[in-house]
């Protein structure tokens, strides 16, 4: 078995729901400001007695109890994030702890900024094979709101936190992937453990209009589809507008994109399972579905998988 099939997921977001107009009485913006240039409305902040871990803990325990599966049965843990709560340990090792799971797996976190989860995809896909693992585990979760220069509203309205998490298996159903990486340090950084997001908002959106739909492309083209062929494209919720940008390029209908910015804003590395997460609750996603997942973010990096679902 080469490939991978996602069982189920799950997601987690902060109580605290931040709309446009509260953005507007920390900087000078607007809700119409926001909306126009990113189609976001909502983003959610941790408040007191919430962090990346319990964020991270509680997607992973809603995607393994809709899976069905028995825990000692995981063999690899991944979770993507530039934010978790401790430099070290791990926020994959606190993961493995809090749920109990066996000992004797591998745990570690992925840096890979917005791009984490497909990057994440193809690494815990790789691991399972060489550990002839039964089950993994990937979780994208990023608490951004302590990554940000409140007073930058370049930056402090666009991301969110949240987290979301995906049982996986080895399989033989459809599965292509497509990764990549233009190594650079300006176009969106953290530069210090205790840093702020620096991002070159111009600067990304050529990035991703440009690249991404190349990247597409590649990766239809490499498992034997057309366009047509998929079901849903499933992109990091980073602007609307790459998005709608995006559909346009590769000549498909809006309504086979999920899009769910509006209700979480950039959540990094969790937005791509988050809009996982919604479209499989809100039955958009079923068995049998040709889904394509593609993501872009800092360092330049890019990647797409098309999965079966």
């Amino acid at each position: 078995m080469t490939g991978i099939r996602i069982l189920a997921t799950g997601k987690a977001v902060p109580k605290r729901e931040v709309t446009n107009d509260d953005m507007a009485k920390i900087v000078d913006t607007s809700d119409e400001w926001i909306k126009q240039r990113t189609g976001m409305s909502v983003r959610h902040h941790v408040s007191d007695g919430e962090n990346h871990t319990m964020l991270a803990e509680q997607a992973a325990r809603a995607a393994i109890e809709k899976s069905g599966i028995d825990k000692e049965d995981v063999g690899v843990v991944i979770v993507c994030t530039v934010s978790a709560d401790y430099y070290s340990p791990s926020a994959a090792c606190l993961i493995q702890g809090r749920l109990g799971l066996k000992k004797d797996i591998i745990a570690f976190d992925l840096g890979a900024g917005c791009s984490g989860f497909v990057f994440g995809l193809e690494t815990i896909r790789a691991l399972m094979m060489a550990r002839n693992a039964k089950y993994g585990l990937i979780i994208g979760a990023e608490v951004l709101s302590k990554k940000m220069d409140m007073t930058d509203r370049g930056t402090c309205v666009l991301f969110g936190d949240g987290a979301a998490a995906a049982v996986v298996e080895l399989s033989d159903s459809l599965y292509t992937s497509v990764i990549g990486v233009d190594g650079d340090e300006e176009m969106i950084n953290i530069k210090t453990p205790n840093g702020y997001i620096h991002m070159d908002g111009q600067g990304t959106y050529k990035f991703a209009v440009a690249t991404v739909p190349k990247v597409i492309e590649q990766v239809v083209k490499a498992a034997g589809l057309t366009y047509d062929d998929i079901d849903h494209y499933v992109m990091h919720q980073a602007n609307l507008r790459i998005i709608e940008s995006i559909a346009k390029k590769v000549k498909q209908p809006m309504d086979k994109f999920i899009v769910n910015i509006e209700k979480y804003g950039n959540t990094s590395a969790a937005s791509v399972g988050l809009a996982l997460d919604e479209a499989f609750e809100e039955g958009r996603i079923k068995p049998g579905d040709k889904v394509l997942i593609c993501a872009f973010g800092a360092g330049r990096t890019w990647g797409a998988v098309v999965v079966e679902m």
